[in-house]
Formats: structure tokens, C-alpha cells, sequence
């Protein structure tokens, strides 16, 4: 079964992490985001992927290669201008193999979720629509796109954000398109699914159904909710086939964490990191590579690879760029960014930086 993952975004919420990375390749529980959800995939009985990049493209290539590694076909299509999101599901129809009447599935590729990807799909193919939405209900749904359905859960409109929702349940990022509705997507241009295919399909005879689900569910796209899914999946609120193991905290291979020092609250510490005598992390994400000195307090941080941390200092709320360097007893508090490269020396007090 082909499925097509739209990983173009730039992720510029999460800068100073994206000025290097793409955000689906940053490490999320210590892998990068992508493989938790090519893993899921996998699992669900999909084995061709295709990647629909932008930003940074190589360097999805450059980790995943064809995707053997996790035991699933990948392929890699580059959109040269910016394309939307039916325009980049357009963009990569050359690469498809399914039938015309043959189910494919979509993934927004900052999503972390544990909704039942095999029962949407046999969902689909029970219905025979033309497009079958994964929604999720949330409790605050006026920062969404909101999807009401009617009594037989067909998708009855798409509305735009609303101070006055009419109903809580939102597009949670994974449709599945019977192959001949891609087809059918203007090539070439831009076009949103959200505001152009999806109204269309409505306004014409296709069926437009919906799967509602409430599993775990969480858009990885600010650093606040970036750190939830990591700790969440290192504790076991959400399963991953890439975490086995589960607890307060993950050490990944070739890092060094002192004796006393103490981690808490699902902080993961990455590959050839080092974490100081006496220093106390919690609900943290070191990415590979950084240094926390003796006695240092990180609480809600993400630290970027290669970074520098100082003895005694005092950080909540921080995100700390790649190689940036935070001197001894610095006290930085939320919602402070270190941008990449920076310097800030011993014993500065600041409440914000960037």
C-alpha cells in the first residue's frame, strides 16, 4: 500500500532547532520524528512511502536512504516552489503505484499520534469515498480548522478558525485519498486540500467521510508541544516502536550522565552528550553532542546539537540553537532562544534572549 508523507515545511516556530534541520528530522525521544511515523506505518501494512520534501530535502535522503533500515520502500520527490498541501500530494502522483480505485494514504509530517491508521484505511475501503479524514475532538478547538460531520459521519463542510466553533472535532492530519482523487488535483500549482479539494469534493458527489478517534494526538510544531511528544513518548503516554524501553528518562548510546545527577519527567540526553555532577533536567531534549556542566538546572528546555551549557546555570523554558554556548551561572527563563553559534559569557542574568 502507497502512502505519501508531506515533510516541506520550513518549521519556523521551532527556530533556532530548523535553521539546521528539518523539524521531521529533529530527534523526538532520540530518533528523528520521522521514524515514528514511518514505523507506524509500517506496522499498519504500508510498505512504499513517498516523501514529499522541500526544505532541506537531502538531508531526508542522506539519513533514510531507501528505507531498508526500517524495513520499509522509500522514495523522495523535491518540490522546487512552494506547492501547498494538495499541491505537494499532486506533485509526487508519478511515484504512486496503487490502482485508480486503490486506497493512499496521506500524513502531515509533524503529527504524532496513536490512532488506528489500519482501521481508517479498511474504514475507507468499506465506505468506497472518495477521502476518508482522521478528526480529533480537543478541548480548545478555536485554533483549528474545524470539521463537522453529519449522523452517519459523512464530512458535511471545513471551517476556517472561529472564536464560535460549532463543533470540537478537527482535522488531525492523515487522510486517505482513493488514488483517482489525486489524480484529479490541479498539477503544477498551488492548492490547499483544506480550502480548494476538500470544499470541491463536497460541492460535487464524492463521499466524504470521517474517522473519529481519540487516541494520543499532539501537531509537534512549537517547541512547547516539540518537548511534550518527546517526554510523552519516552514515558509511555504514546507508543513507538523505535522507544522499547520506557521511564523517567532516556540515555541513548555513547552519552554520559554523572552518578547524581538527576533526570526526570521523560528528558532524553543524546548521543555523545554529557551531563555534569549534581545537575538536575527535567522534562529536557538534549540532541547529540552537548555538554550540561556541574550543578546545572534545565527544566522545559530543548538543547541543539553540539551546545554548550555551563556549570550552575538556571534555564526553564529555553530552546538553545545548535553550538550555541551558555556560560556558567546564566539564568534564562521562559521563553528564551539561544540562537545557533551564540555566546552568551559566565554569569549573565537575562530573561530573554533572541
Amino acid at each position: 500500500m502507497d502512502a505519501i508523507v508531506l515533510v516541506g515545511g520550513q518549521g519556523s516556530r521551532l527556530r533556532p532547532l530548523t535553521e539546521t534541520t528539518p523539524k521531521p528530522m529533529l530527534p523526538v525521544a532520540g530518533v528523528p520524528f520521522l521514524t515514528h511515523l514511518l514505523l507506524r506505518a509500517r506496522d499498519a501494512g504500508i510498505d512504499h512511502v513517498v516523501l514529499s520534501t522541500s526544505y532541506k530535502a537531502d538531508v531526508f535522503e542522506d539519513h533514510f536512504g531507501d528505507g531498508s533500515s526500517l524495513g520499509i520502500e522509500l522514495e523522495y520527490v523535491q518540490e522546487t516552489d512552494p506547492l501547498g498541501t494538495g499541491g505537494g500530494i499532486r506533485n509526487v502522483v508519478s511515484s504512486l503505484r496503487a490502482a485508480p480505485g486503490d486506497p493512499v494514504v496521506i500524513f502531515n509530517g509533524d503529527v504524532l499520534s496513536g490512532h488506528d491508521i489500519a482501521g481508517q484505511v479498511a474504514a475507507h475501503v468499506a465506505s468506497q469515498a472518495a477521502v476518508t479524514l482522521y478528526l480529533t475532538e480537543v478541548d480548545d478547538p478555536r485554533r483549528f480548522g474545524i470539521v463537522p460531520i453529519d449522523d452517519d459521519g459523512r464530512v458535511t463542510a471545513f471551517l476556517e478558525k472561529s472564536d464560535n466553533p460549532v463543533t470540537n472535532r478537527i482535522n488531525a492530519g492523515c487522510y486517505v485519498f482513493r488514488r483517482d482523487v489525486i489524480d484529479r488535483i490541479p498539477a503544477g500549482r498551488p492548492v490547499s486540500v483544506e480550502r480548494e479539494t476538500f470544499p470541491e469534493l463536497l460541492a460535487g458527489d464524492d463521499v466524504v467521510r470521517a474517522w473519529v478517534e481519540s487516541a494520543y494526538w499532539l501537531d509537534l510544531g512549537t517547541p512547547e508541544s516539540f518537548l511534550q511528544g518527546s517526554c510523552d513518548l519516552v514515558l509511555g503516554v504514546v507508543s513507538s516502536p523505535a522507544v522499547p524501553v520506557t521511564g523517567e528518562s532516556l540515555a541513548l548510546a555513547g552519552s554520559s550522565v554523572a552518578g547524581d545527577a538527576v533526570l526526570s519527567g521523560g528528558t532524553t540526553v543524546g548521543a555523545g552528550a554529557t551531563v555534569g555532577a549534581g545537575a538536575a533536567l527535567e522534562r529536557c531534549v538534549l540532541f547529540d553532542g552537548v555538554s550540561v556542566g556541574e550543578g546545572a538546572s534545565l527544566t522545559n528546555c530543548i538543547v541543539g546539537r553540539d551546545a554548550v551549557i555551563g556549570a550552575g546555570a538556571v534555564l526553564h523554558g529555553v530552546v538553545v540553537g545548535d553550538g550555541a554556548q551558555v556560560g556558567a551561572g546564566v539564568e534564562l527563563q521562559q521563553p528564551a532562544r539561544v540562537w545557533t553559534g551564540a555566546q552568551l559569557p559566565d554569569g549573565a542574568v537575562r530573561s530573554t534572549v533572541g
